[in-house]
This record gives structure tokens, C-alpha cells and sequence, in this order.
């Protein structure tokens, strides 16, 4: 028997246990249906799926090294994540361990159309988590305008009254104390003594080093408060004079020390191996004689000396740049652009006929119907109790929140990827997000110092035509090869690319 985990979340602090429960219940009764015996559940409660920043997913992910189950079945796959990268990458390191992810109420089969549509049904996930952001932000700019605060942690020295940042005087003498010092010059830590010497507290506890130098670099103190682009004077009243607070701003930067390196993404990782050896291919870095930052992709057996492999070390730039053109132009040829439309055309009207989530949520909807309409006759015959009415008013919360609900999945039927927008994606989206290209298309890719062959996620539509090169494409598990050139002038690199599908 198959065995699997179940894993769920909800988003904010609005929704409540119930929105667990009926996950749990729908991901039981998939795993019943299907002969999967459920030996865990990982739930993560009031966390956005939009990062992956949650301790039970995280341990999860973490456990799945064990190999004791097959499955991760979740409710829906937004309840995985709302981050095409980040689910990317999970699912990858699920694969390794012999998981797999499945939605209890979105079918994809198990075919390349599946993993295309799968793919799409994230980048709707990500689509509508991004749409409710920006509402979110539209809302919350139009408030501090006004104003007013929109959450998060208020500075040392304010208190939130009706939405409005108070000043709290004996905090604030504090605050003024800490900048007058470091801008006359005193160290954070003589400030320190100073404060615990008067038995100045923060929070009820001593101040500590960190505390003062977030008080120190803290903009709201002189009156002004920058979020994404904008400046706003008219929300955190002023604690101390922008004259002093650019005196110690001038400081704070003479005395920093160092600087965050520049994070450098290897669009290739986990996707390559190493043609002689089979070990993995791996990104690293290194510096010329100039000062010069160098990037090249390299076997690990032959960087551990695990073996006696003597693959040569690609620029990173000349490796990605072959892969990602040549796996552009396959796909964007006619008959096989045509082959993977057809495919998701198929599977989206296949899913808009059964939608699953909208009937569950129609079913959930009349057994509330039902629950309530018992209650009311059961009120009307003289039983009234305090806890009928408590669960008459839950009932009634909950079937405001079905009747949401099942207008968003409505909206989402009524929405169809024509066949142009589904064309579109493929032929310029994929063009402009390589990292999405190679997650999503490719299987594997094995390098050698002469050649590359590339295994794809897709299929390619078999055809008796050939293409400019001569060569025949098909579906087959046979691989077609054409001589590419780099172009590259410093690494005179000459690669055969061989496709398989």
C-alpha cells in the first residue's frame, strides 16, 4: 500500500480551524478513495504560502529524507506554495527522496501535459496571491496618506491609539538621550553603561547593543517614513530633529564594515550532470588576476577528487546561454508549440467541466443550508439554548464564507487561456524568465567536453518533416543532434546539442 503525508495551511488570522478541518477531510477522503494510508499531517496555521518561511513545511521537506511515504497530498496545490520558484525547487528536493506532490481536488494526469497544466495551475496560484497583494497595498497606501498605520511593529517611543502612532514622553527622553550621545560622539557600548546606569529599561529588560542601533537607524524618530518609493512626514510624530538624526545617519555609514555580496543564480542547478563521471555539476566562483569575478559551472567528482574525472570547468555565461536558446528554438517551432497547446487546451476544458472545488464547495454549501434550516426548526419547537444560537452563528459565518468562496472558483471557470494567450506564454514569457524554462521543461541535462544532451519535461510533436539541419524530430526516446558553435570568443567551446524527448 501506498502511504503519504498531508499537508495544509491557511493564510491569515481571519480564517480559523475550520478552514483546517475541511482540508484535512477532503485530503483523507482522496487518500481513502485511492488506497493511500495517511501516516502524518503537517499543518501550518496563519502563514502565506507566497514564501516558503514555515516551520512545519520546512520540516516536511526536512522528514522527507527518511523515505517512509510516497505523497504529499495537499487541498489545493496553492496550499504548497504560491511561488513557482520556491515550488520548484521543493518539489525537486521531494523528487530526490522518491515524493511526490498531489492535489485532492485539481486532477493533473501523469503525462507531459500534466506537468505543462501543473505548472500553469501554480502560475494561477501565484497570479491571484500577486492580485490580492497589490489590493492589499492599494488599501494600506491609501491609509498612510491619511495618516494612519497599517500594522507591524511599532518603534520604541510610539504607541498605536485608533490607528495613529502617540508619542510615549518617558520613551522618547530615552530616544533623545541615545542620539544626543552617539551624535556627540560616545561608542554604543559607553551608551549602554549609561543607560544601565540610570536604570533605564526597554521593554522591562536592560538595553541591549542591537536595540540601540536599531533606535539609531530608525527614520520614523525624525518624522519621516519611506515604503516602497514614497515618503510619507504625516504618520510617526517627530522624536528628534533631522539635523541630528542626519549627524548620526553620516555616522552609522563612516562605520559600517563591509558589504553584502551580490547573489549570483545558476540557472542550470540541479538540472545538470556530469557526462563521464555522472556526478553533479555544480556552480562555483572564482577570481582573476585583475580582481575580476569569475562564474563557471564544474563536476564535483572532479572537484572533491572523489574520482579520476577530468571534465573541463564551462563559463557559466556560455553554458546557460546554449542551453537556453537552443531549448527556446525547439520549443517555439510550429508543430511543437502546437503539440503542447493542444495538450493544455485539453486538460483547462477538461478541468473547467469537472471542477472539483466548486463542487465540494457546493456540497459543503447545502449540508450548511441543511445544518442551519435543523436549527431553525429546532429554535421554532421551543429549543432554544445558548449553544444552539453559538452554533447557529458560526454556521451562518461559515456559509458567508462558502458564498466567497464559490464566487472566486466561478470567476476562475469563467476565465479561460485562449489558445493565442497559451502560445503567447510559451513563445515570449518563457524567453524572459529562463529559471521558468529550465524548471518546468527540462528533466536533465548530461555535459560532456564535446556535446550536451538535453532531456525534456514536454514532448515534441513527431513529425516526418526535418528541420534546417536535416535532422528528423520525433517523440520517441531517440535524440536529435545539430552542431552548434558558441560563440564566444575567449573559450573557443564547440558543442554538439542533442535533445531527447
Amino acid at each position: 500500500m501506498k502511504t503519504a503525508v498531508i499537508y495544509a495551511r491557511y493564510s491569515s488570522d481571519s480564517q480559523t480551524e475550520q478552514s483546517i478541518d475541511g482540508q484535512l477531510r477532503v485530503c483523507e477522503e482522496y487518500a481513502k478513495s485511492h488506497d493511500i494510508l495517511v501516516l502524518k499531517t503537517y499543518i501550518d496555521r496563519a502563514m502565506t504560502g507566497t514564501n516558503d518561511n514555515r516551520p512545519d513545511f520546512q520540516r516536511m521537506i526536512k522528514e522527507s529524507n527518511r523515505k517512509e511515504w510516497d505523497y504529499v497530498i495537499v487541498y489545493k496545490f496553492d496550499r504548497f506554495s504560491r511561488n513557482k520558484y520556491e515550488t520548484a525547487m521543493h518539489k525537486k528536493a521531494l523528487k530526490d527522496n522518491g515524493v511526490r506532490v498531489v492535489s485532492a481536488t485539481e486532477f493533473v494526469p501523469d503525462t507531459p501535459e500534466g506537468i505543462i497544466f501543473e505548472s500553469m495551475l501554480e502560475g494561477y496560484a501565484e497570479y491571484y496571491s500577486a492580485e490580492l497583494s497589490q489590493k492589499i497595498r492599494r488599501g494600506n497606501n491609501e491609509s498612510r496618506r491619511k495618516g494612519n498605520l497599517t500594522g507591524g511593529k511599532i518603534p520604541y517611543g510610539y504607541k498605536n491609539v485608533n490607528k495613529k502612532a502617540v508619542i510615549i514622553p518617558e520613551e522618547a527622553e530615552i530616544v533623545r538621550l541615545i542620539y544626543k550621545m552617539y551624535s556627540l560622539g560616545v561608542y554604543v557600548k559607553d551608551i549602554l553603561v549609561e543607560l544601565n546606569s540610570k536604570g533605564l529599561l526597554h521593554k522591562g529588560k536592560p538595553f541591549a547593543k542591537n536595540t540601540v542601533y536599531n533606535i539609531l537607524a530608525n527614520e520614523r524618530y525624525s518624522g519621516i517614513y519611506h515604503y516602497n518609493g514614497e515618503v510619507f512626514d504625516n504618520i510617526y510624530p517627530q522624536i528628534v530633529s533631522k539635523e541630528v538624526f542626519e549627524i548620526v545617519h553620516k555616522k552609522i555609514l563612516c562605520n559600517k564594515y563591509g558589504k553584502r555580496s551580490e547573489e549570483i543564480i545558476y540557472l542550470l542547478k540541479d538540472k545538470v550532470k556530469c557526462g563521464y563521471c555522472g556526478k553533479s555539476i555544480i556552480g562555483e566562483n572564482g577570481t582573476a588576476r585583475n580582481g575580476e569575478k569569475k562564474y563557471y559551472y564544474t563536476c564535483c567528482g572532479r572537484k572533491k577528487k572523489t574520482n579520476d574525472c577530468k571534465k573541463a570547468t564551462v563559463r557559466k555565461d556560455v553554458l546557460e546561454s546554449l542551453v537556453i536558446e537552443n531549448v527556446i528554438e525547439q520549443i517555439t517551432k510550429s508543430n511543437s508549440l502546437d503539440y503542447i497547446v493542444k495538450g493544455v487546451m485539453q486538460e483547462q476544458e477538461r478541468q473547467a467541466k469537472e471542477n472539483i472545488v466548486l463542487n465540494l464547495l457546493l456540497k459543503e454549501q447545502k449540508q450548511t443550508t441543511t445544518a442551519i434550516n435543523n436549527i431553525m426548526t429546532a429554535i421554532e419547537n421551543g429549543g432554544t439554548t445558548n449553544t444552539a444560537m453559538k452554533r447557529m452563528r458560526e454556521l451562518e459565518t461559515h456559509q458567508s464564507e462558502l458564498d466567497k468562496q464559490i464566487l472566486i472558483e466561478k470567476s476562475k471557470t469563467a476565465v479561460q487561456l485562449t489558445e493565442n494567450q497559451i502560445r503567447e506564454f510559451y513563445s515570449r514569457a518563457l524567453a524572459l524568465e529562463p529559471k521558468l524554462l529550465i524548471n518546468y521543461l527540462i528533466k536533465q541535462i548530461t555535459l560532456y567536453d564535446d556535446k550536451i544532451e538535453i532531456q525534456f519535461n514536454s514532448p515534441i510533436k513527431e513529425s516526418p518533416d526535418k528541420d534546417s539541419r536535416g535532422f528528423s524530430l520525433c517523440s520517441k526516446n531517440v535524440s536529435f543532434a545539430f552542431h552548434v558553435p558558441c560563440r564566444c570568443d575567449l573559450l573557443k567551446y564547440d558543442f554538439d546539442i542533442a535533445l531527447y524527448v
